[in-house]
């Protein structure tokens, strides 16, 4: 009976009428175009897409401010674990993380640029960035298999004790209880080929991906160097739908007023560097790493969520 039910879920969650805004997730509009809803259902929880990235600086290219680059460190800090924004040439080497399963990471030139957090889960996944920040004794890699389980949207109550515990210091009860909510049963084996059978690439691939994680999740004994391979994927990055040539290195003007560029060194780890000129209106204001996804313009690459944490001894 729960097997027939989860099917019947997930084929409710198929062909429903959800906004078209919300359909398929990173990969923006596509599913209008191909006339096919997400597979996983309508209500992503992260749908920051190229469409989101809308302050490219292509007028910056090859551009490298005058001043002496100095460390973000050196700037006071906010309880959001950001920064107060000062003149000056800054960068962060950053804890970044996933936020695409069953894309490529990053690679091969292709170039990244600013979009805000959007989505059903938004303030979980800020929530998660920000308090990260105070807790150091939270390995990366477990604040981003959270963060997957969210994407996945795998069942908090039937994750292992340590993931309960990460979630629990990280996440607030209302926070829980609303993930858990949003939550689908596992489909696996033949319920999920059925479901996803007739859907196109990418979209199957990330599709499989997401239950793939779910299930792992839930199923003691799988690594994290497991979920890893499902969720990024290696070899080549074909260019996704919807794609734009971005170079490596393009700036992005933020609504506040100062320019950011991101570096990727891979999905993990990003170089983030910003230029607040004098006189900027930037100046004064936050720069809050949570609020960033830093977007491909390959849509087949990973979207890389930023924090306001040191990667390795950077």
């Amino acid at each position: 009976m729960r097997i027939l039910f989860s099917v019947a879920l997930a084929a409710a969650l198929l062909f429903g009428h959800a906004p078209a805004e919300a359909q398929l997730g990173g990969l923006g509009r596509l599913g209008e175009r191909i006339g096919i809803r997400n597979p996983l259902g309508g209500n992503q929880p992260i749908t920051t897409s190229l469409a989101d990235a809308r302050w490219a600086q292509p007028e910056l290219d090859n551009f490298t401010p005058r001043e002496r680059v100095r460390s973000l460190m050196e700037l006071q800090r906010t309880p959001n674990g950001g920064f107060v924004l000062q003149p000056g040439y800054y960068e962060m080497h950053t804890q970044s993380y996933c936020l695409h399963a069953g894309t490529h990471g990053p690679g091969g030139g292709d170039g990244y640029l600013y979009a805000p957090v959007k989505g059903l889960a938004e303030d979980a996944i800020m929530t998660i960035l920000r308090n990260s920040v105070n807790h150091p004794e939270i390995e990366q890699r477990s604040i981003q298999t959270l963060v997957w389980a969210i994407l996945a949207r795998a069942k908090f109550e039937d994750l292992s004790a340590e993931h309960k515990a990460v979630a629990a210091r990280l996440l607030t009860p209302r926070q829980l209880a609303s993930l858990n909510r949003s939550a689908l049963d596992v489909l696996t084996g033949p319920a999920l080929s059925r479901l996803i059978g007739g859907v196109p690439e990418p979209l199957r691939q990330i599709a499989q991906a997401e239950a793939q994680l779910r299930q792992m999740l839930t199923t003691p004994g799988a690594s994290f160097a497991d979920m890893e391979r499902v969720a990024v994927l290696a070899g080549m990055a074909p260019m996704g739908p919807g794609s734009q040539a971005v170079p490596s290195g393009r700036w992005s003007l933020h609504p506040d007023g100062y320019s950011i560029r991101y570096l990727p060194q891979g999905y993990s780890h990003t170089l983030g560097q910003i230029w607040v000129p004098q006189g900027s209106p930037a100046v004064g204001k936050e720069y809050d790493p949570a609020t960033h996804v830093a977007t491909p313009g390959n849509t087949s690459r990973q979207r890389l969520a930023q924090s306001g944490r040191v990667y390795g001894q950077h």
